[in-house]
């Protein structure tokens, strides 16, 4: 499983090369703008085509999820403290039939003690960061939690192999192909390497 998360701020030609990527086979993709209210939301949403709306899991604005056939919800570390522990109220007004949910985590002791069943769990940082300066790598080894597990953090085509040997069950890419001259040529690159290391 391949993770794509949106560039924190936008960059030009974005919707361009995100309908490029998924034309390519990008099948996850995680809308997370922190500074974009809910109607600049749903305008990127509108931008994008919509035969890849299952393709998309939001950050922000859950109830997005009524309005658009999105794939699944995220939850970053501190909503999910703030609302997992009563999931019912949370989940009430959301049409969550058939979609995913997801969640951010940075000590896999923590991960593994959440008793609150996710379809998969984003882990960070696994290697050290292309997108955040001074965000240091910790080398994770899960392969003694037995869930579904995406590491992230420095996940480029280069650090793959050593993911998978980790016990990751998935990669979580964002500087890796943002941060990159050329973002469709360094994806494809990523997929056909994560491809060749987990298909025996």
């Amino acid at each position: 499983m391949i993770v794509l998360i949106a560039p924190e701020n936008d960059i030009p030609n974005e919707i361009e090369i995100l309908n490029q990527l998924f034309r390519e086979g990008l099948l996850v993709y995680h809308l997370r703008k922190p500074d974009k209210n809910y109607e600049e939301h749903v305008a990127y949403l509108n931008k994008i085509d919509k035969e890849y709306h299952n393709r998309i899991v939001v950050h922000y604005f859950h109830e997005l999820i009524n309005d658009f056939n999105l794939k699944g919800i995220h939850f970053q570390e501190q909503k999910r403290i703030d609302h997992i522990d009563n999931p019912g109220q949370y989940f009430k007004n959301l049409n969550m039939f058939g979609k995913t949910i997801s969640s951010s985590f940075h000590e896999p002791e923590v991960l593994k003690a959440c008793y609150f069943e996710f379809d998969y769990h984003l882990l960070s940082p696994v290697f050290s960061s292309i997108s955040k300066k001074g965000y240091k790598g910790k080398g994770f080894d899960v392969n003694h939690i037995d869930k579904t597990i995406i590491g992230m953090g420095g996940i480029n085509a280069e650090t793959i192999e050593e993911t998978i040997t980790l016990g990751f069950k998935g990669i979580g890419v964002l500087g890796g192909v943002w941060n990159a001259e050329n973002p469709l040529e360094h994806f494809i690159k990523i997929k056909e390497t994560y491809k060749k290391h987990t298909i025996k």
